[in-house]
C-alpha cells in the first residue's frame, strides 16, 4: 500500500510542479536565479541544517549520511508560498505552489547506502510590470521565467562506527527565458527582445560525518560538506521584434521575430563549504551549520550592470527537534516530532552597494503513520529578503510545506503472503 501511495504522489507532484513559475522574486533577475532547494521538508523545518542524520530520513545536503540507511526511504515534498513585495511606495502580493523534491534512498549493505533523486537548483520568475518612465519618456518592462533542475546519484560509506564519507554526482539542466520591452510615448511601435538560455552541466558534492557517544544518553554529531565550483554551458538565442502596447497594457507583436547572433557562455555554480555540529539523542537534538559560498565569482547571463556586484556568501542555521516519547504505544501525540529552526544568510548579491540578506524562522511537525516507520511532515516558514533602502525591494514570505516520508523494505523478499 505504501508503494502505491508513493507512486501516485510522485506522478501528481512531478506533473504539477515543473509546469509552474517557482518564484516571484525580483532578485531572480540576477545570475541563474534564486536558489530553490534548501533540504527535504524535515530538514527545512530545522532551519536547513546539514549535520543531522538518522536511519529513516534522507539528508540530501550531505551524501555521507546515506550510509545510515536501514530501510528504503522514499520522500516527496511541495510548498505553497505567499509573498509581499514592498518597494517603498508600492506593494504587490503573489502566491506560488511548487514541487520541491523527489528522492529515494536504500541500503546496499550494513555499511553502505545510496540515494538518487530530482531537485530544483534555482528559479527565475520576475515580473517588472509597474511601468517606469525614464527621462526620455520611455517605458521599460522586464519578465523572466524558468530555472535549473538537477538529478543526482550518490553513495555513502561507513568507514567505522564514527566516520562516514559520501559523494554525489549531479547533472544540472534547465531553460531560462527573459523578455525586455521598451515603448516610447507618442511612438506607434516599441521593441521587444526575447532571450533564451538552455543550461546544462555536471557538479559534485562530497560529505563527511563524525558521530560519537559523549555518554550513555548523549551523542555528538559533526559534518563537513564541500562542493567544488563548476560551470554550466549556456546555449543562448536572442530574438527581436516590433511591438505595440494595447490599452490594457499587453504587448502585441507587430512584426516577425528576427534572430540576432549572440555568443554562448558559461555560468558559474559557486563552490560551497558547510561545517556543522550538534548534540542529542533519539528524543531530542540541537545543532547548527555555517556555510561559505564562493559567489563572488558569479556573473549575469547576458549583461553586467554597473549597480550590481557579487561577494562571497555566508549562511548560518540553527535548529533541532523534540519527541516527547518516541516509543509510546498508547499516546499518539507523544510520538509526534516537533521541529524548529532559524537561518540567516548573506546571499552574496550586492545591488546599489547594499548586500541582499535573507532571514527566516521555521516550525514543523512530523506526524507518524500508524503501523509503519513512515511519516507526514508539515511546516511553516516566515522570512524576509532584501530591503526597501536605495530603491530595492523587501520580500516578506510565508510558506506552508508538506513532505511525505515512506519507509519500507522494498528489496527484501517476503517469506509469507
Amino acid at each position: 500500500m505504501i508503494k502505491k501511495i508513493a507512486l501516485i504522489v510522485t506522478i501528481l507532484l512531478a506533473n504539477f510542479g515543473f509546469a509552474q513559475e517557482n518564484t516571484p522574486s525580483p532578485y531572480s533577475f540576477y545570475g541563474i536565479g534564486s536558489t530553490k532547494f534548501k533540504g527535504t521538508n524535515d530538514i527545512v523545518n530545522m532551519g536547513g541544517i546539514s549535520v543531522y542524520a538518522d536511519s529513516t530520513n534522507i539528508n540530501v545536503l550531505n551524501p555521507a549520511t546515506y550510509s545510515n540507511q536501514m530501510l528504503t526511504s522514499f520522500q516527496v515534498g511541495a510548498t505553497t508560498s505567499f509573498y509581499k513585495l514592498n518597494a517603498g511606495s508600492q506593494t504587490e502580493k503573489a502566491q506560488k505552489t511548487t514541487f520541491d523534491y523527489l528522492v529515494l534512498g536504500f541500503p546496499v549493505s550494513k555499511k553502505m547506502g545510496v540515494s538518487l533523486g530530482l531537485l530544483p537548483q534555482s528559479a527565475v520568475g520576475y515580473r517588472f510590470v509597474n511601468d517606469r518612465r525614464d527621462t526620455d519618456n520611455t517605458i521599460n518592462r522586464y519578465f523572466g521565467k524558468g530555472g535549473v533542475n538537477k538529478v543526482y546519484f550518490g553513495s555513502g560509506y561507513k568507514i567505522n562506527s564514527k566516520f562516514s564519507v559520501g559523494l554525489d554526482f549531479q547533472y544540472l539542466f534547465g531553460t531560462i527565458e527573459t523578455e525586455a520591452q521598451k515603448f516610447q510615448e507618442n511612438v506607434q511601435y516599441g521593441s521587444r527582445e526575447l532571450n533564451e538560455s538552455s543550461l546544462s552541466g555536471v557538479a559534485f558534492n562530497a560529505g563527511l560525518t563524525y558521530n560519537t557517544k559523549l555518554d550513555n544518553k548523549l551523542n555528538f554529531m559533526s559534518s563537513l560538506v564541500y562542493s567544488p565550483q563548476t560551470k554550466l554551458n549556456s546555449n543562448n538565442a536572442r530574438y527581436v521584434s516590433l511591438a505595440s502596447l494595447s490599452s490594457d497594457g499587453t504587448a502585441l507583436p507587430a512584426s516577425v521575430d528576427v534572430e540576432v547572433n549572440v555568443a554562448d557562455s558559461k555560468l558559474i555554480i559557486p563552490s560551497k563549504l558547510a561545517l556543522g555540529a550538534g548534540i542529542g539523542n533519539r528524543k531530542w537534538f540541537i545543532g547548527g551549520d555555517i556555510t561559505f559560498s564562493g559567489t563572488g565569482s558569479q556573473i549575469n547571463r547576458f549583461d553586467n550592470y554597473s549597480n550590481v556586484s557579487y561577494e562571497n556568501a555566508t549562511r548560518v542555521a540553527i535548529g533541532g527537534f523534540f519527541i516527547p516519547k518516541f516509543d509510546s504505544y498508547d499516546n499518539y501525540f507523544e510520538r509526534i516530532t516537533y521541529r524548529g529552526g532559524f537561518k540567516f544568510e548573506n546571499t552574496g548579491l550586492v545591488i546599489n552597494n547594499t548586500a541582499i540578506k535573507d532571514k527566516s524562522a521555521t516550525i514543523g511537525l512530523g506526524l507518524p503513520i500508524k503501523g509503519t516507520f513512515s511519516s507526514l511532515n508539515l511546516g511553516v516558514e516566515y522570512g524576509e529578503r532584501g530591503s526597501v533602502l536605495r530603491g530595492l525591494v523587501r520580500e516578506e514570505y510565508f510558506s506552508i510545506n508538506i513532505g511525505l516520508i515512506f519507509n519500507d523494505k522494498w528489496f527484501k523478499k517476503t517469506l509469507y503472503n
